[in-house]
């Protein structure tokens, strides 16, 4: 948890020069590493420390226990630092899938982005999942090419899988000086001169002219850093057709207008472990990356029946922030707020959107990683956090005097489920105080009982995000936990159109219970509509007030199919006629007869269960490529591509997510533990006719069990 610090005046920099940016990558390309250098060549920090290092300090922004021992982010940090002109606000974010969340909801209010990619392994896995959340929220970033000093480093490649793989138009300012062990500096493509980074720490920066065996391809690569350049912007175009000179003042002012407008991605190398060409990065958030100026953020007012409102990073104009992550601990609720518009004072009065609560904000904090700086106010641009305010991930806070919402951020759903439970009953008060507050701060962790087993069931994005949260119950609240086995969070679906046609009555002496309903069951043909209701009644045949009741008796029946008791999905309900009497009629009436017409009339719909499958990647050296397709096989995999880097090879493969548990030991003793691999969440599809009987039958029997 966070530890108090000095406090600290507040000395608002000119807009134009806050950048509030994010660094995302796929895991291990080196993000928190370079972290740690922008905050040691800034003067944040006096001494840098490795992710792995055999100081056992760990990096600043890997705070948390875990991280040191793991050397994996699983948390993502906020820090602030300053360089040349310019304050910068820093999210560092995790590059394993199942914290994904982390790097959503850093995005979703970050202005610029630094994409950090391995100059061996290029564009991975989760390098197209941070790309694509880049995009959602249309976040202009800067690519930096890492570890050239790895043997296999190749900056060009890498560059080429930008727009290969995630059709993005890469412009390299930057080419390296050296390759591999001989990796020296990089050679500036717009001022055309070279960079070195002498010192023990790469501190001391000397410029020089451009070696004479690498002018040839230096100005061969400017020519096609102009001609990148030329086909996003106009003016450069102009020019270049013309002939004309065209000078660097001009080159930089395109370069930014087109990041800006995420026509281009400027390309940077370096490496970071070597302290290397960090400060030059530095120099490229400046110059390219966008202010809260140059960003469009929307909110819709309330009191206008939602209306859109440009939002302005105005100190002057009405307070609108979102809390956008929470952490708890032994000094209460910490609330990550990004503030797009006024000014927030300590003292100040703010009311939360969403339940219209009034609160008083008592104590306002900058973060360097788990150190808290108080600061007197913060305005529209800034990254601060609050203590003391009650609130879920999302909500939006805004004057008194405004009613303005905005957009939370995109939530992908739990695929795996674990039933847990504490050793000693004697913690269940707790066991639970814990869940709830995981639950509050991390929208991808689900927890909920189940009716007939009655087991407290935990449900994330994979293996390792439910173990991180088994441990920390354990050191966090003193929680040792019993689980069993991971389970797979399946989806039932329909596959044939089904007439159905129920009527509902029922006479205990007094007023009695009558409904008809008659429609279709049918598959949604959109595979992303989870379930949809269409009311196609005319004539009264149900009178208006009682659609809503036969709509939410469906709804509430399909949240538990009756093959294994998953919910239903990708499903549409046409209901096209009924009938209903004057006295005995009600919306409980109707809320059942809808219940029970799913119950009747949907195995007559040719139900199926649907399973998720995972998109695999496997890095693994040549001479285990038999072993790695062998077993990918085996566990009902389809290899969907191979790729090879020089002795490395790249498998990825589409594997269902049942088969999956239990495979980073299988292809740690298989690889002599040199291969690695990565998965995420690709699709539902159907399994296979065999495994759906396996499961109906254990679903049966456990009900059986259950019910004795």
């Amino acid at each position: 948890m966070a530890v108090p610090k000095r406090e600290e005046v507040v000395s608002f920099d000119r807009l134009e020069n806050t950048r509030n940016i994010g660094i995302s990558a796929h895991i291990d390309s080196g993000k928190t590493t370079l972290t740690e250098r922008i905050l040691y060549y800034t003067g944040r920090i006096h001494k840098m420390e490795e992710v792995k290092g055999k100081s056992g300090i760990g990096a600043t922004m890997d705070y948390m226990d875990l991280e040191r021992e793991k050397g994996i982010t699983i948390q993502s940090a906020a820090t602030f630092c300053r360089w040349g002109d310019c304050s910068i606000n820093i999210i560092d974010t995790p590059g394993h899938v199942d914290f994904t969340i982390e790097v959503e909801r850093a995005l979703r209010v970050l202005d610029g982005a630094i994409m950090v990619l391995c100059g061996v392994a290029g564009v991975q896995s989760q390098s197209i999942t941070v790309d694509r959340q880049m995009k959602r929220y249309g976040v202009p970033r800067l690519a930096f090419v890492n570890k050239l000093d790895r043997q296999g480093a190749n900056p060009f490649r890498v560059a080429a899988q930008l727009k290969e793989k995630l059709g993005l138009n890469p412009v390299m300012l930057q080419i390296p000086i050296g390759a591999e062990d001989e990796f020296k500096g990089v050679i500036d493509l717009v001022n055309m001169d070279a960079t070195y980074f002498d010192g023990e720490n790469g501190e001391n920066i000397r410029v020089e002219k451009i070696p004479a065996d690498m002018l040839a391809k230096a100005e061969e690569c400017r020519t096609k850093m102009i001609e990148g350049l030329a086909d996003a912007d106009d003016e450069v175009a102009h020019l270049y057709i013309d002939g004309k000179e065209i000078k660097n003042d001009l080159i930089r002012a395109a370069i930014r207008r087109q990041t800006l407008a995420l026509k281009i991605t400027p390309v940077f190398c370096g490496s970071a472990y070597r302290n290397k060409a960090v400060q030059k990065l530095l120099d490229g958030v400046n110059a390219y990356l966008p202010s809260p100026k140059d960003r469009t953020n929307k909110a819709f007012d309330l009191n206008k029946n939602e209306a859109e409102v440009i939002l302005e990073a105005d100190p002057s104009k009405p307070f609108v922030g979102l809390a956008f992550k929470l952490e708890d601990g032994r000094y209460g609720q910490l609330t990550y707020l990004r503030i797009y518009q006024g000014t927030l004072a300590k003292g100040d009065f703010i009311m939360n959107v969403k339940d219209e609560r009034r609160v008083k904000v008592g104590r306002i904090v900058r973060m360097h990683a788990n150190e808290m700086i108080d600061i007197e106010a913060a305005r529209g641009g800034d990254i601060a956090a609050l203590f003391g305010i009650d609130c879920h991930s999302g909500d939006t806070f805004c004057s008194e005097d405004v009613r303005f919402s905005m957009t939370s951020m995109f939530v992908p759903a739990p695929v795996v489920s674990l039933a847990i439970k504490p050793k000693d009953k004697t913690m269940g008060n707790n066991f639970s105080k814990a869940l709830n507050r995981f639950t509050k701060e991390d929208p991808t962790f689900h927890v909920h009982i189940d009716e007939e087993s009655n087991e407290t069931i935990m449900s994330g994005m994979g293996e390792l995000h439910l173990e991180i949260y088994s441990e920390r119950l354990k050191r966090e609240y003193n929680v040792e936990t019993t689980s069993g086995a991971p389970q797979v969070a399946y989806r039932e679906s329909i596959t044939k159109s089904t007439p159905f046609d129920y009527t509902h009555k029922k006479q205990t002496g007094g007023q009695g219970q009558y409904a008809k309903v008659v429609g279709t069951l049918e598959p949604h043909s959109d595979p992303s509509v989870d379930y949809e209701f269409v009311d196609e009644i005319v004539g009264g045949r149900i009178p208006r007030e009682f659609i809503p009741a036969c709509d939410k008796g469906f709804k509430e029946q399909l949240k538990k199919g009756l093959l294994i008791g998953f919910p239903v999905v990708n499903i549409r309900v046409r209901l096209q006629d009924g009938a209903f009497h004057v006295v005995d009629s009600s919306e409980m009436a109707f809320r059942i007869c809808a219940q029970t017409a799913i119950r009747e009339f949907y195995h007559k719909a040719n139900p199926i269960i649907l399973e998720p499958i995972m998109k695999v990647e496997v890095e693994t050296p040549d001479e285990f490529q038999g072993t790695i397709l062998g077993g990918l096989n085996k566990r009902r995999g389809m290899i969907v591509g191979t790729n090879a880097t020089g002795n490395i090879s790249v498998i990825t493969a589409e594997v269902p997510l049942a088969e999956m548990f239990g495979y980073s030991n299988d292809i740690r003793s298989g690889t002599q533990g040199k291969a690695t691999f990565t998965m995420e969440f690709s699709r539902y599809a159907p399994v296979p006719k065999q495994k759906q009987e396996e499961l109906i039958k254990k679903y049966q029997e456990e009900r059986a069990k259950a019910q004795k």
